[in-house]
């Protein structure tokens, strides 16, 4: 949804075509068109905080849509196809043409797919420049530590990330694979090697690649936005390629080889002393020199990755977290058991919600559309007077010394009950649709009656709404004041009553 935007970004860091057409899972010549597309139109990042998606869009494609060009047959499909006793190429031809009849012909659909096929799985040593890539997974092998006072046993999960031309190596372990950990290794690891590579190549774990796939991976919405507040671009290396990430899986075997067999026979009581001893090997394993290179991969980090490196931000990236939610009727998200406000316009609509410990942003179309300070517990509202209709704010515009003010026009009983109301809740403004229902009962039955069944809900000690509409139903406000104890209890200090228990509390036994 974000494509236009990110290729904009990306070329502003520094990204060449090639690599934005790589993480973006386009081709370069149509990152090279939209570029070009930008500049006529005079656009640079960052744009303009008004523009989303949509807007930038329609800049840069202002004509209609060409055609579509004839679609390609599926040369995966084909090739696993072929396999298959007594299937050849004119049948899979005349399959494709009865799925799409304005496909490409028989000989041009043979070339294609030997063409495809010629490129099939070809040899080739990926080199690696300096500072360009960190290929980051998790070792497959699990350590354990022990708590003390239980003594249950807790798997432990060694995270590595590691520098594509020097191999120089971080480890660190942690409890859990959670997007939080995830997110908080990556900066641990920047933060270990010093700046910022170009590229991170991640395996496809699913706290950081939501889609896996080998065509177009999605990555994690916190993991997309942990790239941007860094500077780099996220590759996913392709499922089931261990050859796109063959440095990680290297490094995965040193460390397993090296860290944890080294500590198979020592015993952790906590994870601080268990890094704290992955860190002391860290330190031998980067130090240790080459079998058949000179140098080590310290040595070779402060040569070539090092000075390589971009440099870090001022600031550690912010876990942020996202979720897709559809305003409610009442113009809210409920986001963990809280309600937040978006403009009224938005109701039943889809938007993305980025949430931090501190702040809640919603955005709708790549635009952010509301901002509210996080609340803990549950239950609470975070609501914005201007996200509302112009009769939700007037309603706003009542306040507790405004509704006792007309209560007592109506007499000193019906503003006793008001107040009475009000009393009974946390905040006053939780009586405020029983008070203007009360209220409302002067103008059905009058006034008089409105004040007369007050005084009788009161002499009941029964403060609410209902109490004092039943009276009025019932006709029980016309009754006589002294009819309503015909049987007074006597006198006595043996005789409680209900204001007994109310003033006082029971002890415990």
């Amino acid at each position: 949804m974000r494509k236009l935007q990110e290729i904009l970004r990306l070329k502003e860091s520094g990204i060449s075509n090639r690599n934005i057409a790589s993480s973006i899972n386009i081709s370069p010549s149509t990152v090279s068109l939209i570029l070009s597309r930008a500049e006529a139109a005079g656009l640079t990042w960052p744009l303009p905080e008004n523009m989303d998606e949509t807007s930038l869009k329609e800049i840069l494609y202002p004509d209609e849509q060409k055609p579509k060009a004839k679609p390609l047959p599926d040369m995966k499909h084909l090739h696993q196809e072929l396999k298959r006793k007594n299937v050849t190429l004119q049948l899979l031809w005349e399959e494709y043409k009865a799925q799409h009849p304005q496909g490409y012909q028989y000989s041009y659909f043979c070339e294609l797919y030997y063409h495809w096929r010629q490129k099939l799985d070809p040899p080739l040593r990926l080199p690696h420049k300096a500072g360009e890539k960190m290929f980051v997974d998790f070792a497959g092998q699990t350590m354990s530590i022990q708590d003390p006072c239980t003594g249950n046993i807790i798997p432990v999960y060694l995270f590595i990330a590691v520098l594509g031309a020097s191999n120089y190596t971080f480890a660190c372990g942690v409890l859990s694979q959670e997007l939080s950990n995830w997110i908080k290794l990556h900066c641990l690891a920047l933060e270990y090697f010093g700046g910022v590579p170009e590229i991170i190549v991640p395996d496809n774990l699913k706290a950081g690649v939501t889609k896996a796939c080998r065509y177009e991976p999605d990555l994690n919405p916190t993991y997309q936005e942990l790239a941007e507040h860094y500077g780099c671009v996220i590759i996913p290396a392709r499922p089931r390629h261990p050859k796109d990430k063959s440095k990680a899986e290297n490094a995965v075997l040193f460390a397993e080889r090296q860290i944890l067999a080294r500590l198979r026979n020592r015993t952790f009581f906590s994870l601080k002393e268990f890094n704290q001893a992955v860190l002391e090997e860290l330190v031998v394993l980067n130090q240790r020199p080459f079998q058949k290179l000179d140098g080590s991969r310290e040595s070779w980090y402060e040569e070539m990755d090092k000075p390589a490196l971009k440099p870090l931000p001022l600031r550690r990236y912010e876990l942020a977290q996202w979720k897709k939610l559809k305003v409610n009727i009442d113009y809210h998200i409920e986001l963990e058991k809280n309600y937040y406000s978006v403009p009224f316009q938005l109701v039943r609509e889809q938007v993305d919600v980025r949430y931090t410990n501190s702040t809640v942003e919603i955005m709708h179309k790549g635009k952010r559309v509301a901002s509210h300070t996080r609340h803990r517990g549950k239950g609470k509202p975070s609501t914005n007077p201007e996200h509302m209709p112009a009769a939700h704010r007037k309603y706003l515009e009542w306040s507790p010394s405004r509704i006792i003010k007309w209560a007592q026009k109506m007499g000193p009983h019906t503003a006793q009950m008001v107040e009475e109301l009000m009393a009974k809740k946390d905040h006053p403004e939780q009586a405020y649709r029983s008070c203007l229902g009360l209220l409302s009962l002067g103008k059905k039955y009058g006034e008089g009656r409105l004040e007369a069944a007050c005084q009788r809900s009161i002499g009941l000690s029964s403060f609410s709404y209902r109490s004092v509409k039943n009276i009025l139903q019932n006709n029980m406000d016309r009754l006589e004041p002294e009819n309503q104890d015909e049987n007074p209890l006597p006198d006595h200090e043996n005789i409680r009553g209900a204001g007994y228990y109310q003033s006082k509390e029971v002890s415990p036994c």
